[in-house]
């Protein structure tokens, strides 16, 4: 067991102090602030750097120091952050629901940046959705613009209807390389063309066959022959040097031929009378048969001529309907039609003027190039009448081909609104893509973390039996308000009496100290877990100040139930002990008090008195007698009425007055005078009165803690609190002695 304990250069241990003992009971008396809390700490981490010039004589290597203080509830008892009121217990316990919770705090962390890409990738489908909608609403058109009742283009959307269908339909268009040459105009016309009640078929047109007759016409040898009379008449040098045989021709139809009016004898120019039957005679014999011969045969080809028949086009509406470009021939043939309309005329005017003058030399225009070329155009549109009767013969193929040019021609009017979807599909798509595998990366991550947890969840110890001893000795303290019952795996909570559910409520600090301290004894008992056992271990206890939090009802049942856990019973004539040493620590000299052995031979065998004081030097133990236990009540009034003693002494003092007068010998409860309006309404009482009732006096603070300290205001307060409770005269008694 422990002989010596040396303290040095830590905390208020300044020099080096010796804790010597020879007994397993030791009690050790001393004032908040003197040092006990560092003796406990280094007892419970005594490997730890800051106690390196620190010492433990005779303690074995097998001997376990299990030690009660604030350090111990901080490791052993864990409260959940998410639910208040939630706790778990074993040290052990609380290291893994640590890391538990560092590892939810992680996953909390990667599920908010998972949400975070999920946010991103739902604005992404968004943006899409919204550019989606507006193509859809402008592709939409073609249905408001084609599709009804009476419309021809009707049956194109037959199955397109909807707006996603429509635009799927049309997105899957492969647009042409070229713009389509027809337009809806162009497939209108044809439709109506084809399946109108006019809808027939056309004869094909006949090619002009007189080409070769107007040829031969038009390059004849008479119309380049000089026509005149007979050389050898008599007359025949006079009209030659008059030079008009047309003209004496006109002249002797009208007055000298057998046809004409009647036997002109005088002429018409001299009016004498020259004209006679041989003069005559000697014309008509200038105008001979070959001359008459030449004449008739420009008068058969003028007729041969007239009847040339210039073929005038049909009604070709539905061809033109059909085939746009048929226009163009169409137009191209009434172009020629005209030239050689007007060829015609132009040449038959020029063989009545050789038939009127036939000497005259003439040449004919030539009809063959516009003939040619209407032949050519007749071709072409005999193509444009076969491939429409073609047509008719099987009208919905035609329509089929018309259908598929009609989305061609959409594909190309919609091209921008489906290209700018589609960029921007792509470009949300990949980013989308990008997010989803950061996305897998998260998932991988947190699935990690969980199976990390679930490992982590599988070291947890299970302590369900200390919990349903420490339930048993709550009953036995007289606590029977609350209990502990499990929340979950390895967490439990508080269960308030009358109340079946969980209180979800944070614990008060003697409610930590009371579970913690009962979870402590369970743990000296050696039932860590259910399936360990360890009471063979020898094991030396230390208790630091388990009562600082308690409410001063149970401060009788806890000395009593360390009185008969720790401090041995007697069996016969002979003491038994379940742990090889303890050590116990209190600032309360009445707790002090209830734990002493009363029976001054038992106490002078097994227990040792030790008072822990503090000084401007640093920390002493000293033995201490029983009778001092008493003493020290008027030691703290001395104390008290020096001004000039430290003030954190002076105030700790004050309170263990309190504590000890009001409390434990009065047994009054002093929250109803300090609600008085004497305190309540003077704010110079207000430290003392903060001062005297904090709850905790383990946490090692002191006055200055809450103000700077006035020692007029304390001392005016603690004689007020006198005062006004009716013990005035004691007070002044203390003071004055």
């Amino acid at each position: 067991m422990i002989t010596k304990i040396n303290l040095k250069n830590v905390a208020c241990y300044k020099n080096q102090t010796t804790l010597e003992t020879d007994k397993k009971i030791n009690l050790i008396y001393g004032l908040n602030g003197t040092g006990k809390s560092t003796l406990s700490n280094f007892l419970y981490k005594k490997d730890e750097e800051q106690f390196s010039y620190c010492s433990i004589e005779g303690l074995d290597d097998d001997t376990q120091i299990l030690v009660y203080n604030q350090s111990f509830i901080e490791d052993n008892f864990y409260e959940s952050n998410s639910l208040k009121g939630i706790f778990t217990l074993s040290e052990q316990n609380k290291q893994v629901e640590i890391e538990i919770t560092q590892v939810d705090n992680k996953i909390n962390e990667l599920n908010k940046e998972k949400q975070a890409f999920e946010k991103k990738i739902a604005e992404e489908n968004k943006l899409k959705d919204d550019k989606l909608a507006d193509a859809q609403d402008k592709i939409w058109e073609i249905k408001t613009s084609y599709s009804g009742e009476g419309r021809v283009f009707d049956y194109c959307l037959k199955g397109k209807k909807a707006r996603d269908r429509l635009f799927v339909h049309l997105t899957t268009i492969e647009k042409t390389s070229e713009k389509p040459s027809k337009t809806i105009s162009d497939l209108k016309n044809e439709l109506q063309s084809l399946s109108g009640v006019n809808a027939t078929t056309y004869d094909l047109f006949s090619e002009i066959s007189f080409i070769e007759q107007s040829k031969n016409i038009e390059n004849h040898f008479i119309f380049s022959k000089q026509i005149i009379g007979n050389e050898n008449s008599t007359v025949s040098q006079l009209i030659k040097e008059l030079g008009n045989s047309d003209w004496v021709k006109a002249g002797y139809e009208k007055y000298l031929s057998p046809e004409s009016s009647g036997n002109v004898e005088t002429c018409p120019f001299c009016q004498e009378k020259t004209i006679s039957d041989i003069f005559r005679k000697n014309i008509q014999n200038y105008f001979n048969e070959s001359y008459e011969k030449d004449i008739q045969q420009l008068k058969k080809l003028s007729e041969d001529y007239s009847k040339l028949t210039i073929p005038k086009l049909p009604d070709l509406k539905n061809i033109i309907n059909t085939y746009s470009e048929a226009l163009d021939f169409i137009k191209e043939y009434e172009l020629n039609y005209d030239k050689l309309t007007d060829i015609f005329k132009e040449n038959k005017r020029l063989i009545e003027q050789k038939i009127s003058t036939p000497s005259a030399l003439i040449t004919l225009n030539n009809s063959s190039i516009v003939i040619n070329k209407l032949n050519e155009i007749i071709n072409f549109i005999n193509n444009f009448i076969l491939d429409y009767n073609e047509k008719l013969k099987d009208v919905e193929k035609v329509k089929k081909e018309i259908e598929n040019q009609f989305w061609q021609i959409m594909r190309w009017n919609y091209d921008d609104d489906i290209n700018s979807y589609l960029k921007l599909k792509s470009k949300s798509n990949n980013e989308i893509h990008n997010l989803e595998n950061l996305m897998k990366s998260i998932n991988s991550e947190i699935n990690n973390e969980i199976q990390n947890k679930t490992q982590l969840q599988k070291n947890t110890s299970n302590i369900e039996g200390p919990i349903k001893n420490i339930n048993k000795n709550l009953i036995d303290l007289g606590i029977t308000n609350f209990s502990i019952k499990k929340h979950s795996e390895n967490f439990y909570t508080i269960v308030r009496e009358n109340n079946n559910q969980n209180v979800f409520i944070s614990l008060s600090e003697g409610e930590k100290m009371i579970i913690s301290f009962l979870y402590f004894i369970e743990l000296c008992k050696g039932k860590k877990n259910i399936s360990q056992e360890d009471k063979k271990i020898k094991k030396i206890i230390v208790i630091d100040d388990p009562i600082s939090s308690l409410s001063h009802i149970f401060i009788f049942n806890v000395g009593r139930l360390i009185k008969n856990e720790f401090l041995g019973v007697r069996d016969n004539n002979t003491w038994k002990y379940n742990y090889e040493q303890v050590f116990i620590l209190t600032h309360s000299l009445y707790f002090y008090y209830e734990i002493t052995e009363r029976d001054h031979k038992i106490r002078k065998k097994n227990q040792k008195l030790i008072r822990l004081k503090k000084n401007d030097t640093g920390c002493s133990f000293e033995k201490m007698k029983y009778e001092e236990i008493q003493n020290d009540y008027h030691a703290y009034w001395y104390i008290v009425k020096d001004k000039d003693q430290p003030p954190a002494l002076i105030a700790n003092c004050m309170r263990n007055i309190i504590e000890y007068f009001f409390n434990f010998v009065e047994k009054i409860n002093l929250n109803n005078y300090f609600q008085q309006n004497e305190f309540i309404n003077n704010i110079k009482y207000q430290g003392f009165y903060r001062y005297v009732n904090r709850e905790s006096h383990s946490l090692g603070q002191n006055i200055f803690d809450i103000k700077e300290f006035n020692y007029e205001d304390f001392k005016e307060a603690f004689a007020q609190l006198f005062k006004i409770s009716g013990y005035e005269d004691h007070y002044n008694k203390m003071m004055n002695e």
